[in-house]
């Protein structure tokens, strides 16, 4: 998308221009120390709070960590075309209290809606370790991780079923379990996006009739109806959570929910480009 405004990339207050310097400077170190085995992803992402790699600080550092050149050329390019203009507004020392706000906040509901996702697991991998079967796992399988079921059937359940009281098998079973828990406790969330989602809530409040022009299709909309529109698709894809969807969904509608809250509380009001 574009928006209807003139000004050269350089042209950035210094807030803006400072979080997309911060931001490049960690992806680049972020393959540095790749290169010598050490993994920034997992010492800055921020993880689930039971998870054995959480640290206090990731609810601010996973803002400046990106998974690859597109996740991190969407983020800034979104934040210098809506953030120069809300920062130019606002003033710098107000964007980077709602740019902090809105990111950490992101974290915040991300975190809360892992933590019912996580709960649930582990009450059903209770519930398995103490009546273990072929059927239970392979209904705790598909459950929650289907995308592992046909590994996890050709590894064990293939066998277990013709033998299921024979004590390996449980006993591996309980093993992929834990496994399969561990690894949903131990994915990182990355990226500015929540705080960028605040920032896209933002600008469609101050400017609701501003027209932007939309890569696919390439047509113009208003910033009212985009926002509302890519706030309720990311409710939607959040709801369904396919599986293998690696976006914190929950993450981008938290920095929208913090950003309304807190232009609300400010009572930030509508303008005019």
């Amino acid at each position: 998308m574009n928006a209807f405004r003139r000004s050269g990339f350089f042209d950035m207050p210094p807030v803006v221009k400072n979080i997309i310097i911060i931001n490049i400077l960690f992806f680049l170190a972020t393959y540095a120390f790749k290169a010598m085995g050490v993994d920034l992803n997992q010492i800055f992402g921020l993880y689930y709070v039971k998870s054995e790699y959480f640290q206090p600080y990731q609810f601010v550092t996973h803002m400046f960590m990106h998974g690859g050149i597109a996740h991190i050329f969407f983020n800034m390019y979104a934040l210098w075309m809506f953030g120069k203009i809300l920062e130019s507004a606002w003033g710098s020392k107000r964007f980077l209290i709602y740019y902090f706000v809105t990111g950490i906040g992101a974290a915040a509901l991300n975190t809360f809606v892992s933590w019912i996702s996580i709960s649930s697991i582990q009450d059903a991998a209770v519930a398995f370790s103490n009546t273990p079967s072929p059927d239970s796992l392979a209904v705790f399988v598909r459950e929650y991780f289907p995308q592992y079921y046909d590994q996890i059937y050709d590894k064990l359940l293939a066998v277990w079923y013709n033998n299921p009281g024979n004590p390996d098998f449980i006993n591996q079973a309980n093993i992929f379990v834990n496994q399969l828990l561990s690894l949903k406790m131990n994915i990182p969330t990355i990226g500015a996006s929540g705080a960028v989602f605040g920032v896209l809530l933002a600008f469609g409040m101050m400017y609701p009739n501003s027209q932007l022009m939309l890569l696919f299709p390439p047509i113009p909309i208003k910033a009212k109806y985009f926002v509302i529109g890519y706030g309720l698709i990311e409710l939607y894809t959040g709801i369904i959570n396919q599986p293998g969807d690696n976006i914190a969904h929950f993450a981008h509608l938290g920095g929208m929910l913090f950003g309304f809250i807190l232009l609300k509380y400010w009572g930030v009001k509508k303008s005019s480009l």
